[in-house]
């Protein structure tokens, strides 16, 4: 017997579950369906040392729950004030088992119509479709795919001998094997310094060796980052203990039994090679998508590590395939959050508008601002919305001026809305953050303040942008100046100069 729905989405993790919750509540035709036996079995193995680097606030002075929402990179959004993930965990960096534990209630509660143990085998695209191919031998056909799938697999660089690595997901995780050994870990990233945190008190030498130098979220303010939570290890680079960082190409692992050996060229030192000798090496080189599944098929980024997608995150390649969760960041990587549950459930609310404008015939929904109001909505969009806050520099709210008045889209990536709409004005957050800024010596918190309007546009503080496009070209900006306690309601430094330069625009 073959299943038909519109919607068939793969994967029942946190983008999962929130994507299904949306079309759930708008009644659509749709199925999640999952490999495992419940959802968020993800988090049984990872992060494999057992805390997330996704913060918990518990406490936030605030009684508004979209406020409270900015400091919750845990929760997905729901109607339900109880499914909220500071109830089930007080850490800062909680355990991914109270993520587990948060998602199967929230799939119980809202009733979810999940298939579990159902994994998709072969996906083949269709006249109107896809039709799925089951691991059991059953087909499920549907309008629209949506891949919540997360990674699929480990990113395996291409080194001569890399089969002697120990990967990231099949690591031993109790510290004391390590006790007294050297220990070269592949790669500088947040596992790679998970890792090496839980074997500083045991391991006698650590290594952590990528081409490039580590990129620390104190300096490019990307959540992505190297965390602050593995400062130890930076402490032991600097004061020069057997633990450091290098810069270099792994040329080649040996193994003879007992002893590794990996041949390095060092990036910065005219090409010197050197031959280093350990007890282990440990692979923490990331994920990458599997694309196997996809018998026509599908174009990935340039490593071939993301899905090519588009700004209203389809595939490139596959026409009504959508990306959902942490691939997501095929589009604001090294810019935005959506490789977290905090960036990405804001996408995904987007993402379920424009699906049931496409598929469901739903107009997408827009709010009529009166001229005379404009100043004063922006301003209360960008004070109280926790989506403009998540995803600063990404979503906006897109402003369209017809010869009816104000249009205001809600959440939209920016790329997006320009493309659609062309003549706009976009609202939103942003922060001056520097992807390139790598150096260690770097000093990442002497910021200088620039509280005047002038100068509001090099500030690292977050603060409210408004952009101008014509033709989709951008035309004009004004940044308003940051705030200590993030509310943007001054009448001189905000107010006025909003005001002013919606004067210029569309006056009265």
């Amino acid at each position: 017997m073959i299943q038909e729905h519109r919607y068939v989405v793969v994967g029942a993790g946190p983008a999962g579950l929130q994507i299904g919750y949306f079309l759930q509540e708008r009644g659509a035709d749709y199925l999640i369906v999952e490999r495992e036996r419940s959802a968020g079995r993800f988090f049984t193995r990872f992060p494999r040392h057992r805390r997330l680097i996704s913060l918990n606030t518990m406490h936030t002075r605030s009684d508004d729950p979209e406020i409270r929402l900015r400091w919750d990179w845990n929760s997905l959004l729901s109607d339900d004030p109880s499914l909220l993930f500071p109830y089930y965990s007080d850490d800062y960096f909680p355990s991914p088992d109270d993520l587990r534990r948060y998602l199967t209630d929230f799939h119980t509660t809202h009733d979810l119509r999940i298939a579990f143990d159902t994994g998709v085998g072969r996906v083949f695209a269709k006249e109107g479709g896809f039709r799925l191919e089951t691991e059991d031998g059953r087909e499920i056909q549907a309008e629209c795919l949506i891949w919540a799938g997360g990674w699929g697999e480990p990113h395996v660089p291409d080194i001569p001998g890399i089969e002697h690595a120990e990967g990231y997901e099949d690591m031993a995780v109790d510290p004391e094997s390590y006790t007294g050994k050297r220990v070269l870990i592949l790669g500088k990233g947040n596992a790679a310094f998970e890792t090496a945190h839980s074997l500083l008190g045991h391991a006698a030498a650590i290594h952590l060796a990528s081409p490039r130098p580590v990129r620390l979220a104190w300096n490019s303010r990307l959540p992505g980052d190297v965390r602050g939570s593995y400062g130890a290890l930076l402490d032991s680079h600097h004061f020069t203990t057997l633990h450091a960082l290098l810069d270099c190409t792994v040329e080649r692992i040996g193994f003879d039994g007992v002893t590794y050996t990996a041949d390095v060229v060092h990036s910065d030192a005219d090409g010197e090679r050197e031959t280093l000798e350990y007890d282990a090496v440990l692979r923490c080189t990331g994920f990458r998508m599997s694309t196997e599944v996809f018998a026509d098929g599908l174009r990935t980024d340039s490593r071939g590590r993301l899905p090519a997608i588009g700004p209203d995150w389809e595939s490139v390649s596959l026409d009504g395939l959508y990306f959902a969760g942490t691939t997501m960041q095929a589009r604001d990587a090294r810019r935005g959050a959506s490789a977290f549950i905090y960036g990405f459930r804001y996408n995904l609310r987007t993402m379920n508008r424009l699906l049931a404008e496409r598929y469901d015939g739903v107009r997408l929904p827009r709010v009529p601002v009166a001229r005379p109001a404009l100043t004063a909505s922006i301003l209360d969009r960008v004070n109280r919305s926790s989506a403009l806050w998540a995803q600063a520099g990404y979503l906006v709210d897109a402003m369209v001026i017809t010869e009816h008045g104000i249009d205001r889209y809600e959440d939209m990536p920016e790329d997006y809305a320009v493309e659609r709409f062309g003549d706009l004005v976009t609202v939103g957050l942003r922060q001056n953050r520097d992807p390139d800024l790598d150096d260690l010596e770097t000093g990442a918190f002497a910021v200088e303040r620039r509280p005047m309007a002038a100068r509001a546009a090099e500030s690292g503080a977050i603060h409210p942008v408004v952009r101008v496009f014509r033709g989709g070209v951008l035309t004009g900006e004004l940044h308003l100046p940051g705030s200590v306690v993030t509310q943007w309601r001054h009448p001189d430094r905000h107010v006025a100069p909003l005001d002013r330069f919606f004067d210029r625009l569309l006056p009265l």
